[in-house]
């Protein structure tokens, strides 16, 4: 059994008293209640866990989130084997069976990983003519090959012994999104009298806010809300549950997870399809963090600022010991706060010449080193990131590091805003997209 060697001995919202054993290819492993996969893994060092679709190239864990690109993993076993699963969002269950996909013999050591070699002759989108001669046939003999060779997990066969069952639901009110915003919103509507179907897709509400100390205000605001909405008999909290879609009338798909950390009653359904018919939908989606680009910014041991912060207040594990946190914003300071205070040596890497110099100061008290108007080149590494070549005012120099930070600003969620072909728009301060507009029913928060 792996011993959690990255978890920190206090603090996060985990339970220490509930531990889990679980598989990773094979791998014996251990996590405790309140786990992803992903944070699971980081805590007992795994850093590598997949393989790139084209080039096989190692993937490491990027995101905390549903917007994970890299650590999509295959979960359990004969008729209940479903892969392509992002193990940002699965929630650590005692004998889960988890592995890797896209590789072969072995995800350490990947023969498909020499695609890499042949990168200048394979550009995108070669496929296309490549593989139409030299006769019209020609396909059905290249697509055994191009099929096993493809980028995504081997589902099972075996026939599904879990039921499944569809709901209709209706609320005055549905609000998509348990942050801080959404739980302002589910408040503030059950005050009014409204029956109020608070909708979220992670299995504890708060949002960011999860990524906050558990000792700070912002938890223990999180925590008086969140028991005021539980005793409200006009909220109902859908945890666990996805809204995948907006139709005609306010109607709203969502999927619902069973609680896999319950034993399921005979009988009992594994996901429920429901149809949610509401008066007005509160869109409190929230946002998604930017990555920056440069030179193998791929490389396992390069992750979102804010998912770095998650990790460590919320699963209490710490990721990397020597950190450097490259931004363009004020938000990634705190992850590197956070980071330092946990015992971590950090750099910052600030694209801008002249950072806040309230933030200056504060990185001082931290001993957080700063580097302004410094932008990363490239990095170096197999399995894991190793030095980072950075730019700077007096040219470019070398860092070592075992993981890289990064924050290019917050893109807002507006996938479900737009589904009704409302349109978004683009502004030119946050560069990124916000909603185009609201229907009279319908609201932003956050």
């Amino acid at each position: 059994m792996s011993s959690n060697d990255k978890r920190l001995s206090m603090g996060g919202r985990i339970d220490r008293e509930q531990p889990i054993d679980f598989t990773f290819d094979g791998r014996k492993l251990a996590g405790c209640r309140g786990d992803t996969l992903a944070s699971a893994l980081l805590a007992n060092g795994v850093t590598l866990v997949g393989r790139s679709f084209k080039y096989h190239r190692p993937r490491g864990i990027f995101s905390a989130g549903p917007e994970e690109p890299n650590a999509l993993a295959t979960q359990g076993i004969a008729g209940r084997r479903e892969p392509n699963l992002p193990a940002t969002t699965l929630e650590l269950t005692n004998g889960m069976v988890a592995e890797s996909q896209n590789r072969w013999p072995s995800l350490a050591f990947d023969v498909q990983s020499a695609n890499g070699l042949l990168a200048p002759f394979l550009s995108a989108g070669f496929y296309y003519k490549t593989f139409m001669g030299p006769t019209r046939r020609a396909w059905m003999f290249y697509e055994h090959f191009i099929r096993k060779a493809a980028g995504l997990g081997r589902a099972g066969t075996d026939p599904d012994p879990d039921r499944y069952e569809v709901r209709h639901a209706f609320a005055d009110v549905a609000i998509i999104g348990g942050g801080p915003a959404g739980l302002s919103a589910a408040r503030a509507a059950a005050a009014a009298g409204a029956r109020v179907a608070l909708i979220e897709q992670d299995f504890l509400l708060g949002g960011q806010l999860l990524a906050e100390p558990s000792d700070s205000a912002a938890a223990a605001w999180l925590r008086q809300t969140e028991a005021e909405l539980e005793s409200s008999e006009t909220v109902a909290l859908m945890k666990r549950t996805t809204a995948f879609g907006i139709y005609d009338g306010n109607v709203i798909g969502l999927v619902e997870q069973r609680d896999p950390t319950n034993r399921q009653p005979v009988g009992e359904a594994r996901q429920t399809f429901t149809m949610l018919r509401a008066r007005s939908i509160v869109f409190a989606t929230g946002a998604i963090e930017r990555p920056m680009v440069f030179s193998n910014n791929d490389r396992p041991g390069v992750m979102l600022a804010s998912a770095a912060r998650t990790y460590l207040n919320r699963f209490a594990v710490l990721p990397g010991k020597k950190i450097i946190v490259a931004t363009s914003n004020d938000g990634a300071w705190r992850t590197a706060f956070d980071l330092a205070a946990a015992g971590a040596e950090v750099t910052v890497a600030d694209l801008r010449a002249s950072p806040p110099a309230a933030l200056v100061a504060e990185a001082a008290q931290f001993g957080v080193v700063v580097r302004a108007a410094t932008h990363i080149v490239d990095l170096r590494g197999g399995h894991a990131v190793r030095r980072a070549t950075l730019n700077g005012p007096d040219g470019q120099s070398e860092a070592a590091c075992d993981l890289v930070c990064v924050s290019g600003g917050w893109s807002p969620t507006v996938h479900l805003t737009s589904h009704l072909g409302i349109k978004p728009a683009y502004r030119d301060d946050i560069g990124g997209f916000v909603p185009g507009a609201f229907a009279a029913d319908r609201f932003g928060a956050g």
